[in-house]
């Protein structure tokens, strides 16, 4: 059983799903890795999210990136879309933000399948005190290496 369940438009999105993976696992969340395709495999995406125990999916899709919002039709659980980039990359990102009234979808920004899974981590973080202590720890490193940046800026 996985927490969140990474779903790929295809295997070329792999390098922004790897994001996502090497972020959850530092946080020791479960998660599985699927490719389905909103357009070429919409039974099986149905089937996957629908058998699927996750409480948190993240979507990687670029080009018309429908693959969020079809995840979305099917569950009521949080879908966070990662828009991937390419020769124009306006499309995928405005497919992902623009969901019809009703079926919202996160967003996060191009290629950036890290930020989907500190999304997800923080979603998760709600009803687990130990992710959420972890979640501090990360972001109290993430000030020390800013300040570490600033110090080394300031003795120029």
């Amino acid at each position: 059983m996985a927490d969140v369940l990474i779903v790929l438009a295809s295997k070329s999105d792999k390098d922004v799903g790897d994001k996502a993976r090497d972020m959850l696992r530092q946080f020791g969340v479960s998660h599985e890795v699927a490719v389905a395709s909103a357009h070429r495999t919409p039974e099986h995406l149905k089937t996957l999210v629908q058998n699927s125990t996750a409480k948190v999916f993240i979507a990687v899709a670029g080009l018309s990136a429908a693959l969020p919002g079809a995840i979305a039709a099917h569950t009521t659980r949080p879908v966070i879309g990662v828009p991937v980039s390419g020769k124009v990359s306006l499309d995928a990102l405005l497919s992902v933000v623009q969901m019809p009234p009703g079926i919202p979808v996160a967003a996060v920004g191009l290629d950036r399948g890290e930020n989907a899974a500190l999304l997800a981590v923080q979603i998760l973080a709600l009803s687990d005190p130990e992710l959420s202590k972890k979640l501090h720890e990360h972001r109290k490193k993430l000030e020390e290496w800013v300040l570490e940046d600033h110090k080394a800026l300031s003795k120029d």
